[in-house]
């Protein structure tokens, strides 16, 4: 038995999740179309409740369907990295590092800043689920879609993306391994420039001296300690929508975006729903809700004016 079974197991039956709706938590039903665009916009703000519900379904129904129970079982960490990951002797260990995304918001929200180092040997996949309620602003949360995709595939996307000195530095974590677990450190930062361009140019002449090297993003601990100098001797800001999993052009994430936004769901696509929210046309998103979810009209409506 190895790592890649266990983690084609689980995968299998992580997609069997698709469509299912979380009996523990129920959104009621608006009285109004006033009270539906109110409720509209907190819904996602709903996501890390719902992320928190999806780890410990996941984990669950993993033990629940362990073909290799006798080897060992599922177990959440929190905190710890990742999410859910299968204890037992084999190594490496089997992990999900599990994303939760409201596709009605303006972009997945979620973020993956956890260095590419620990992915080296392809064992810990990252799964991204999107989930709406069952009548898009009430009901039971439904996931609508999943994506498991390897996560070191991801990383190396994200430090791709980002990295390009002197204008932008990513700064891998400091070794904190013996640190408790709830201390330790795993994540990559981004840090954008923010001198003057007499400081820029001072700054692209002492990357020109690292070669190739300073072209391609490297975690080794010699070369960030190149990068940390930079950020000591320049001034730069922490990067605060660092790595947010919608910025990242990871091909996958692209493909999935793509076959979610076109779903179809209460007669519109997911896409055409998350431009009607996003126009602020409080009337003709009051029409759309009484025709596709038979919501009704009342005298509230005027407060929204």
């Amino acid at each position: 038995m190895d790592t890649a079974t266990i983690l084609t197991q689980a995968t299998n039956q992580i997609n069997q999740m698709i469509g299912h709706r979380f009996d523990v938590l129920d959104i009621s039903k608006p009285i109004s179309t006033a009270a539906a665009l109110n409720l509209l916009k907190i819904i996602s703000k709903l996501s890390p409740l719902i992320g928190n519900l999806i780890e410990f379904n996941i984990v669950e129904m993993l033990n629940k369907h362990n073909q290799f129970s006798n080897l060992g079982s599922w177990i959440r960490q929190d905190p710890g990295f990742p999410d859910a990951i299968f204890q037992s002797g084999i190594t490496p260990s089997p992990g999900f590092e599990i994303k939760a995304w409201f596709p009605l918001s303006t972009e997945i929200t979620a973020r993956f800043k956890d260095s590419a180092t620990h992915f080296q040997a392809q064992n810990i996949y990252m799964i991204l689920i999107a989930w709406v309620p069952e009548y898009l602003v009430y009901g039971k949360p439904k996931i609508l879609d999943i994506a498991i995709i390897e996560g070191g595939s991801i990383a190396r996307s994200r430090d791709l993306h980002y990295h390009n000195p002197p204008d932008y530095l990513l700064l891998e974590p400091n070794d904190t391994t013996h640190r408790s677990r709830n201390l330790q450190q795993t994540t990559v930062n981004g840090y954008k420039w923010q001198g003057t361009s007499e400081e820029f140019q001072a700054a692209a002449e002492i990357v020109e001296t690292w070669g190739q090297e300073g072209l391609e993003y490297n975690s080794s601990p010699i070369i960030q300690q190149q990068y940390r100098q930079l950020i000591n001797r320049y001034p730069y800001r922490l990067d605060t929508n660092f790595a947010k999993i919608d910025r990242i052009r990871h091909p996958e994430i692209e493909t999935f975006k793509r076959q979610i936004y076109q779903t179809q769901l209460h007669g519109l696509t997911i896409q055409a729903w998350s431009r009607l929210f996003t126009t602020n046309m409080a009337d003709q998103i009051r029409t759309v809700f009484q025709q596709q979810l038979n919501l009704k009209e009342d005298a509230a409506t005027s407060v929204l004016e």
